[in-house]
């Protein structure tokens, strides 16, 4: 009897043990809201623009919701670490969701802001001041992804 005690015992603790590890993973794209995106065109984000491609979005951790890194789509390439803050996405049914400012002519759209899908709360980017008073002058389009 005892020793089926034990084996008992031994089996719940190595289950909830594997439990523990395990549940991070399922939810990682989840809290770090990692999100592709692929330009036809070169976009501005603060601090340089980006050629034509597809980016990974992704908060960096989740102390700081408001940090947000752009790599390449496969992670190997750090292309941006860029400082935001919250901002209301109304009107978007939890779809992902990014909104460009059109910059005129002779400079590619600017990123404004992007959604995860399933929140109502995205991110905005934190330009330096001059361009950030430039981009809310700007005409503003979301474009919303998924059905």
């Amino acid at each position: 009897m005892k020793k089926s005690t034990v084996i008992r015992t031994f089996v719940t603790v190595t289950f909830l043990l594997a439990s523990f590890i395990a549940l991070p993973a399922v939810h990682a794209d989840e809290w770090n809201q990692a999100t592709l995106f692929t330009f036809s065109q070169p976009v501005q984000i603060p601090g340089q623009v980006l050629p034509a491609g597809t980016y990974l979005f992704e908060l960096v951790n989740s102390f700081n919701h408001e940090i947000v890194r752009i790599s390449n789509a496969d992670r190997t390439n750090v292309i941006a670490v860029i400082q935001a803050r919250p901002t209301q996405q109304k009107g978007l049914s939890g779809k992902s969701a990014i909104v460009l400012a059109e910059r005129g002519v002779s400079k590619p759209e600017a990123i404004v802001a992007w959604s995860y899908p399933g929140r109502v709360e995205g991110h905005q980017f934190l330009y330096p001041k001059q361009v950030q008073e430039e981009v809310a002058k700007d005409k503003q389009d979301t474009i919303v992804f998924g059905d």
